[in-house]
């Protein structure tokens, strides 16, 4: 009997995706444009990410320059990013906004990683949940007829070897971030 397991890849790549972008919102030792992703602007009368507003580019490995596409939202855009406590100085100047990174103390690096374990951790059980899910309908499949126990073992292999790739990949994601972080 065939399972279909693209649910289950569709589950995992999405967990990854998830993964990788929070990691990615994490701060380093080097400024990184992507820890603004989770800052939202107030303008216009909504709120907007600040790429929609300004643009974004690294003046050096610790300094962030944001140059808003209307210098009316200056104030906001630094207000915001003084909101979002991203642990970064902000400046504002005639040419719009820097941001610098200070440099990371061991402590303060300590604990960064012990919050992209806490996210690496909620990917895990992310993970261990689509197993289940996986693995009850398996079972469902079989009490009601549609498949022997051979295939139910065979099926749950399977499942367990995506969810192993899947796990290895996670793994993958952190080491690299706990590099980036304590480096």
């Amino acid at each position: 009997m065939q399972y279909n397991f693209s649910k289950l890849k569709t589950d995992l790549l999405t967990t990854e995706k998830w993964l990788e972008k929070e990691l990615s919102s994490i701060r380093t030792n080097r400024a990184s444009p992507s820890i603004l992703d989770i800052v939202r602007v107030e303008a216009y009368g909504s709120d907007m990410p600040i790429s929609g507003l300004a643009s974004i580019t690294n003046e050096d490995p610790r300094t962030i320059r944001i140059t808003p596409w209307d210098q009316v939202l200056v104030k906001s855009i630094e207000k915001s990013i003084m909101v979002a406590n991203l642990g970064v100085s902000v400046a504002v100047d005639d040419r719009g906004i820097r941001v610098s990174f200070p440099e990371l103390t061991s402590d303060r690096r300590r604990e960064i990683v012990k919050m992209a374990s806490v996210k690496f951790e909620q990917a895990r059980i992310q993970v261990r949940k689509h197993r289940d899910l996986v693995n009850s309908d398996i079972a469902k499949k079989e009490k009601e007829g549609g498949m022997s126990e051979d295939d139910k073992f065979r099926l749950k292999t399977e499942g367990q070897k995506l969810i192993d790739q899947s796990s290895e990949r996670l793994q993958s994601l952190m080491t690299k971030k706990e590099k980036e972080i304590l480096n």
